[in-house]
């Protein structure tokens, strides 16, 4: 009946280790708790008297028409949740209407998930060996993607204890099946996780704004930054040419302690003007959660964990049935608040609730 429920069948269906993988943050999870309580902390002040006889989820996501203002988040490895991995979830995204973004770490390549059909993001990790980065680009572009979506928050991994504490490591039929990877993730260390060691090895901590430029000029499809949290960094991506940039935090999977992505988000929203768009990621939960987002600004959000709690509990249906909910959720929580479409949400008045520190701006 909820995303919630999912993520309870997902974490009784998963081994320990592959669960800890995939609901865990960073450090001691402070953002990660950090993401779910600003979220329910932005209250929204519904109108009332409007018609909404008939309410619209339909919206557009860099220039394309979407059944939802919603798509789905990069996720590495899918296939530790389910023996079709991405394929499923891609699949799911197809029949909802809505963008799947494959990762660079996904466990199929992006050519058998173009196949699916639909609307395929690919999102690019800037690997150490930059003609490999640029390969994955042309790869990419020659296997029908709509969009390049450029993780900049990631230099390396942050330190995810959990993964630590199980010395966590791939199973043998979970590979990263767009890159050269060789064994670093299927090898279990002493005292790390494999999958930290083996990425480590393969991102480059050299990303800047140089390479954002370089990417720019190499590619005509829209781009895409995601991992922006300082206003500053969404103003300049903007003024380089950027298409959107994504307000996200990693799911708090990075830096543990940062900002949580949705008390960044009106100042991103303000910083950038309208110069490209502004897409939300890091704890959307439900489709009150993307009201949430959309009132303070963001044209869209993106969605991660819960697909992937679908994909455990029932492979495509499952991640299906998650689309499914979030879209029905959607539409009640625009009509409640006196919305007749994903733009009249951008109209509303937002405030904080208690244990807020500031309020927000009047919507």
């Amino acid at each position: 009946m909820c995303l919630g429920d999912f993520e309870r069948t997902a974490a009784a269906a998963l081994p320990a280790d592959i669960w800890d993988f995939i609901a865990g943050g960073s450090g001691t999870e402070t953002t990660l708790d950090a993401n779910r309580a600003a979220l329910d902390r932005v209250l929204v002040t519904p109108r009332v008297l409007r018609d909404v006889s008939r309410v619209s989820t339909e919206a557009r996501l860099l220039g394309r028409p979407a059944a939802l203002p919603l798509a789905v988040a990069p996720v590495a490895y899918q296939r530790l949740a389910h023996p079709e991995g991405e394929l499923a979830t891609a699949r799911a995204a197809k029949t909802a209407g809505v963008p799947f973004t494959a990762s660079t770490l996904s466990s199929v390549a992006i050519e058998e998930i173009t196949e699916v059909g639909g609307t395929v993001w690919f999102q690019l990790y800037w690997l150490r060996d930059t003609a490999a980065t640029l390969n994955l680009v042309r790869r990419a572009e020659d296997a029908g993607v709509s969009a390049i979506v450029l993780t900049v928050d990631v230099p390396w991994l942050g330190r995810r204890l959990r993964d630590v504490r199980s010395r966590f490591a791939l199973p043998g039929h979970v590979r990263a099946a767009n890159v050269e990877a060789g064994t670093a993730a299927h090898e279990r260390p002493a005292d790390a996780s494999a999958v930290a060691v083996h990425t480590g090895r393969m991102f480059s901590p050299a990303l800047n704004w140089s390479s954002v430029a370089a990417l720019r000029e190499r590619t005509a499809l829209p781009l895409v930054l995601k991992g922006v949290l300082a206003p500053q960094d969404a103003l300049r991506a903007a003024e380089s040419g950027v298409d959107a940039v994504v307000v996200s935090n990693h799911g708090g999977r990075q830096l543990d302690g940062a900002v949580p992505s949705i008390d960044a988000l009106p100042d991103v929203v303000r910083a950038v003007g309208g110069g490209c768009e502004v897409l939300f990621d890091s704890g959307v939960r439900s489709g009150t959660d993307i009201l949430r987002a959309l009132a303070l600004g963001a044209g869209g959000v993106l969605v991660g964990r819960p697909l992937l709690w679908g994909l455990a509990t029932a492979g495509e249906a499952g991640a299906a049935r998650v689309l499914e909910l979030l879209a029905g959720e959607l539409r009640d929580a625009l009509g409640l608040s006196g919305c007749d479409g994903v733009a009249a949400a951008a109209r509303l008045r937002t405030v904080r609730g208690p244990g807020a520190r500031e309020p927000f701006p009047g919507g």
